[in-house]
């Protein structure tokens, strides 16, 4: 038995059922939006079949924005309604993991024999995090869409026999939400994390045709997915069993 949030039909455009790009934000990202302001870290990813419309959803195009550049735009314009009584500062980074190694997408990319990979490192109180991926302030719309503009030109992507254009990485965006105000002459600040995944699609290799290095590719993809699916399984009944306990407790 599965149960799900929402369904989109996302097929037909003239159909009354179509879910557009806007209808979608509204349901999922309004709610990354007021867990930011909260204080509180959100995530959202998108994870299926290769060709089945993941990396349109969360970057969509310039016509008919996704939902990365929508969340974005969005808490601009949340601070710009907020300015007077608080300061805010957005930072971002973005990153992919191709073939099992992270890269930083707004970087000029290295070699991995270079220094192209970047490992990741877990801190005692924060926990998992890349080391040396770089951060970019950013202060308006125009400065994210150029940075969402360089990262995906620097993104693995290519064809196969299912999808002319394939990514052939997982890709994070990271937007780190700092809010800082005055309680009487006290400063305080609240800081959330809101991390976007777009992941690669999982694929058959009779049904891609890939051989060498798509071959390759397909195998770390699903390699990563299936450790994915695993993470999510075990947190899930980590989760039932707290549930369990504090029942029983009460």
């Amino acid at each position: 038995m599965f149960s799900y949030d929402y369904s989109f039909d996302s097929i037909d455009a003239d159909s009354p059922t179509f879910s557009s790009q806007e209808k979608i934000f509204k349901n999922l990202g309004s709610d990354v939006l007021k867990a930011a302001f909260y204080g509180y870290n959100a995530c959202v990813f998108a994870y299926g079949q290769t060709g089945s419309g993941k990396s349109y959803t969360m970057m969509g195009n310039k016509v008919d924005k996704g939902l990365i550049p929508r969340i974005c735009e969005e808490l601009f314009l949340e601070i710009s309604s907020r300015s007077d009584s608080m300061s805010f500062q957005m930072e971002v980074s973005y990153l992919e993991i191709y073939n099992e190694r992270v890269q930083d997408l707004l970087r000029k990319k290295l070699p991995c024999s270079e220094g192209g990979v970047l490992k990741v490192r877990e801190h005692p109180t924060d926990g998992p995090y890349v080391e040396n991926l770089s951060k970019h302030v950013v202060l308006s719309q125009s400065n994210v869409e150029s940075l969402i503009t360089l990262g995906n030109a620097t993104r693995t992507i290519a064809s196969t026999s299912m999808n002319d254009f394939s990514s052939r990485s997982h890709t994070i965006f990271t937007i780190i939400f700092t809010q800082g105000w005055f309680d009487g002459e006290l400063p305080h600040e609240r800081h959330s994390k809101i991390q976007l995944v777009d992941l690669a699609g999982s694929e058959r290799a009779d049904g891609t045709q890939a051989m060498g290095t798509r071959l390759k590719e397909s195998a770390n993809i699903n390699k990563s997915l299936v450790t994915l699916s695993s993470v999510i399984s075990a947190l899930g009944k980590f989760s039932l069993i707290n549930k369990l306990a504090s029942s029983r407790a009460g």
